[in-house]
């Protein structure tokens, strides 16, 4: 975002204009006029009521709309967010959707998608804390809480690696590639490759699937198959292979695929 260039302007409120990229100001008729009561009574309320209770007492579309509320300050959010519930179905959707979709939601522009973006990053990277340079096999609850933070409610497939050192603590966590809602192209000698450069001893297979459920293809099992004989010629381990889905995951060494 630029920010070259600041200038005083009016107090104003906003409204949605269908066929701009965001919000619209509308200006107020006197400068330091305050924002309508019922909108600062109900953004209060709302604020006091998570404060109180945290997020277990809301519903999507609350916690949701306090998240706008940082990116459009004096307007009623409530519409936006049902809109996005509507669109995507939960929250943990809304804030992994691609942001050309976000866009695509009436009343939605670049400042809201950038704040739920940050929302999205913040959480991955708290989950992500939890695990990284720690025994992934004696943090295994951790481990699973991650992936499924990252993944599990991703519109497209994306396949990730979890690089393990000598003592199986993570050293790496890294995004191979992305693909389409039901297939992502996976390359075993860049896999492999990438390991040597960390100097990983073993590595943990993940990907997720958009469709919710974790059931894998013949096609996955495949693919698993040639990325541990790659691996296996250069004394590398692969420890599981995680399916993500919305609601659980499928391990292919409990399933005996591995």
């Amino acid at each position: 975002m630029s920010g070259n260039h600041f200038q005083e302007a009016s107090p104003s409120l906003f409204r949605f204009d269908p066929a701009a990229d965001d919000v619209q100001p509308v200006d107020l008729p006197a400068r330091g006029a305050s924002e309508p009561s019922y909108i600062k009574d109900h953004r209060a309320r709302l604020r006091d009521r998570f404060m109180q209770g945290g997020a277990a007492a809301m519903p999507d579309y609350e916690l949701l709309e306090l998240v706008l509320f940082r990116a459009v300050p004096r307007q009623d959010m409530k519409p936006v967010a049902r809109r996005l519930l509507d669109r995507f179905g939960d929250f943990n959707r809304v804030l992994s959707a691609e942001p050309a979709r976000l866009a695509d939601v009436e009343g939605v522009g670049p400042a809201i998608i950038t704040e739920l973006k940050i929302v999205a990053a913040a959480a991955q990277r708290l989950a992500r804390s939890r695990v990284i340079q720690r025994p992934v096999l004696t943090s295994w609850a951790a481990l699973l809480d991650y992936c499924h933070t990252a993944m599990a409610h991703g519109e497209i497939e994306q396949f990730r690696v979890l690089y393990l050192d000598r003592k199986n603590v993570l050293i790496a966590d890294e995004e191979q590639a992305k693909g389409t809602v039901d297939h992502v192209p996976v390359y075993p000698r860049e896999i492999v490759r990438r390991a040597l450069e960390l100097n990983a001893s073993a590595m943990i297979l993940v990907h997720n699937h958009p469709s919710g459920d974790p059931t894998p293809s013949q096609p996955d099992i495949d693919m698993t198959r040639r990325i541990v004989q790659a691996a296996e010629t250069m004394s590398i381990t692969v420890h599981d292979h995680l399916i993500i889905g919305k609601d659980r995951e499928l391990s292919f060494r409990a399933s005996g695929l591995l």
